[in-house]
């Protein structure tokens, strides 16, 4: 029998196992990428990368295929429905299983980030001064040092959007009292009943994203073939 708590609040599935292994990826990754190009480890830093676009790639497919919470169209909403949650925030009412309509829109901007950065990652260095991406062929010298300047500049933007989720972690946490981050490691969190769980689906799904987006990466490091 599922319990609930004084405030008639029971634990519901609300992330699935593979949305947490790429949010937990990227928490990893990243760091593991910042250091790796500070100290010009640049062998590492692209093999990082490219693990780093697989996953954003899954996380992309997995949004359209995956579990109910998983995917754009559950959680990506209109202006007038953000404002109005926005509004409301400080009440129980504003509580939604999943990501919350700001927050929806928060983490398509950081995917996107993410795959314009791991993209203009494969194209960028200078062949005549250090590494340079497994894509760097394919492009003009120019077109090359505007996507190494963007790549430069996407972390410094990725690191500002990190710290402002980083931010909103801790609101949730301390003002509303949700536990955004055991939720993604458990996959559970407390909600009211008539919430509602998440939908799963085939773990076959997750296999075939798994291995598209795995092709896609690693076609990519290796500068792209022809078939």
């Amino acid at each position: 029998m599922t319990q609930t708590n004084e405030a008639g609040l029971t634990p519901a599935k609300v992330w699935d196992l593979p949305v947490r292994i790429c949010h937990w990826g990227f928490v990893v990754l990243l760091p593991i990428l910042w250091w790796t190009a500070e100290n010009t480890e640049m062998r590492w830093h692209m093999r990082a990368g490219t693990l780093l676009l697989a996953l954003v790639l899954f996380r992309i497919l997995w949004g359209f295929v995956g579990s109910s919470t998983a995917r754009f169209g559950r959680f990506l909403k209109g202006p007038v429905t953000v404002a109005n949650y926005l509004r409301r925030l400080r009440s129980k009412t504003a509580s939604v299983l999943g990501h919350n309509p700001a927050g929806g829109w928060s983490a398509v901007i950081l995917l996107t980030l993410l795959l314009a950065q791991t993209t203009s990652g494969l194209f960028a260095g200078d062949p005549y001064d250090g590494a340079t991406g497994p894509l760097n062929d394919k492009v003009g010298a120019m077109r090359a040092g505007d996507l190494t300047d963007w790549h430069e500049l996407g972390f410094d933007i990725i690191l500002a959007l990190v710290a402002l989720h980083l931010v909103a972690i801790a609101f949730y946490r301390f003002a509303l009292k949700e536990k955004l981050v055991s939720a993604m490691v458990t996959g559970k969190r407390a909600a009211a009943p008539e919430s509602g769980e998440m939908a799963p689906v085939p773990a076959a799904r997750a296999v075939i994203c798994a291995l598209i987006a795995g092709g896609i990466a690693l076609w990519a490091y290796n500068g792209a073939p022809p078939f």
